[in-house]
């Protein structure tokens, strides 16, 4: 239970210690005192009284000792309450003051927070969401199909218009950029968007289906907004943002502005460097899914269980609770289980991730025998199998070409 002096708010943080002789619940206090008022058994009553808004304070501390466990394994879950008066209403202000040196002080993880109602006004989130991505495509009945440029580095203008074309034709929903495609003399931004956008229609002329092209969104931190409204009066209808790297209050300045008024894509470029480890760093669902989220972006990318960049399916499921947790006051983002995804894992996607997600492909389209066009239309057709309750196999020799040549190149994954 939290003591809150004059009703105020506070946003809680959760946390694994991993120590074989702490005091645990010493170790808590510690971490309470130590991230807010800096010390407290010192201080004279008068001051006690006067800093006692500012203190943080232990919610919970829970052991344990696994059984049979090696030397190291012994720790505790330890949620710590935050006065949001100690911060401004900012993504960095609550990362630094919850885990700026507690993130030094041994092996420490941050597993979640839990921002307080007052501090979550901060944030408009995602823009457009789920429901709102889905109404500017207007499909609303399926998940939705991407797919990424392979490769983009080295192409002019006509050779990445060709690219595009192919993935749209194919009957992708969305198409990114690839996340290392920066500003460069052979495809500048606003000639980019222009001659992807121009493709674009051509394919939406022949295929009848909406689309939308994620840019990627660069440069200097100073020159986003400005790059962003360059794209969007190019023709761009989607950003595609590499939020570890510019940061999560570069994303929340994005997404809160009213003249950035599209599709937010986040990439989890460096994310390894922050959650794979079981002693340090951020937990995926949080990184990738609650903060994401909170910042403003609409879909987030994280790597899938199953392809070539591997994070465990438990991993995989939180990141997706996350996005859509109901619990959260803001519009719900979609799940984007990416890297090694070909049309034979479709089955497993849709099992784990249900309706509501993006099946991201890079070289599961461009890979095809036929083509990327064939390579989109095998996702689909995929998807449609799935959807319709028939085996994937069965469904492809039942005239799917595109879909039978798919599985005879990468297979069907069962489980």
């Amino acid at each position: 239970m939290i003591n809150r002096p004059n009703g105020q708010a506070y946003t809680t943080a959760t946390y694994r210690l991993f120590d074989d002789k702490a005091d645990f619940h010493k170790k808590a206090e510690g971490i309470a005192v130590g991230l807010t008022v800096g010390s407290w058994t010192d201080l004279p009553e008068v001051a006690k009284r006067q800093m006692e808004k500012h203190l943080g304070q232990v919610v919970s501390v829970e052991a344990h000792e696994p059984e049979g466990a090696a030397p190291g394994e012994r720790y505790a879950d330890i949620t710590i309450a935050y006065p949001d008066l100690n911060f401004s209403r900012d993504l960095p202000a609550l990362l630094v003051t919850v885990f700026g040196k507690l993130s030094m002080d041994g092996r420490i993880k941050l597993l979640d927070l839990n921002p307080s109602a007052d501090f979550l006004q901060a944030f408009s989130g995602p823009r457009f969401g789920i429901a709102g991505v889905r109404g500017l495509l207007g499909v609303h009945d399926r998940p939705l199909l991407m797919s990424i440029f392979k490769s983009v580095i080295g192409y002019d203008l006509d050779g990445l218009r060709e690219q595009f074309l192919q993935q749209a034709l194919g009957g992708v929903d969305l198409i990114k950029d690839d996340e290392i495609l920066f500003e460069n003399p052979l495809t500048p931004l606003e000639k980019r968007v222009e001659t992807c956008i121009g493709a674009a229609r051509q394919a939406e002329r022949e295929t009848g289906q909406k689309l939308i092209y994620f840019t990627n969104l660069t440069g200097p931190t100073s020159k986003l907004r400005e790059n962003a409204r360059r794209a969007i009066d190019a023709g761009a209808n989607g950003l595609l943002f590499n939020v570890l790297a510019y940061g999560f209050d570069a994303l929340a300045e994005l997404a809160n502005d009213s003249s950035i008024d599209v599709p937010i894509a986040a990439h989890p470029a460096m994310a390894g460097a922050f959650y794979p480890s079981p002693y340090h760093g951020i937990a995926a669902p949080l990184l990738l899914g609650k903060l994401t989220r909170i910042a403003g972006a609409d879909l987030s990318l994280f790597p899938s269980p199953y392809g070539s960049v591997v994070m465990p399916k438990e991993e995989n499921l939180a990141v997706q609770a996350a996005l859509v947790d109901k619990a959260l006051p803001l519009r719900e983002a979609f799940p984007v289980p990416s890297a090694g995804i070909h049309p034979g894992l479709v089955p497993l996607i849709l099992r784990d991730f249900g309706g509501d997600v993006v099946v991201n492909a890079g070289g599961g389209v461009h890979g095809h025998p036929l083509g990327a066009a064939a390579g989109g239309r095998a996702f689909r057709q995929a998807i449609a199998a799935v959807l319709a309750g028939q085996d994937l196999t069965a469904y492809a020799a039942a005239g799917h070409e595109e879909l039978k040549l798919a599985i005879e190149r990468w297979g069907v994954r069962q489980a």
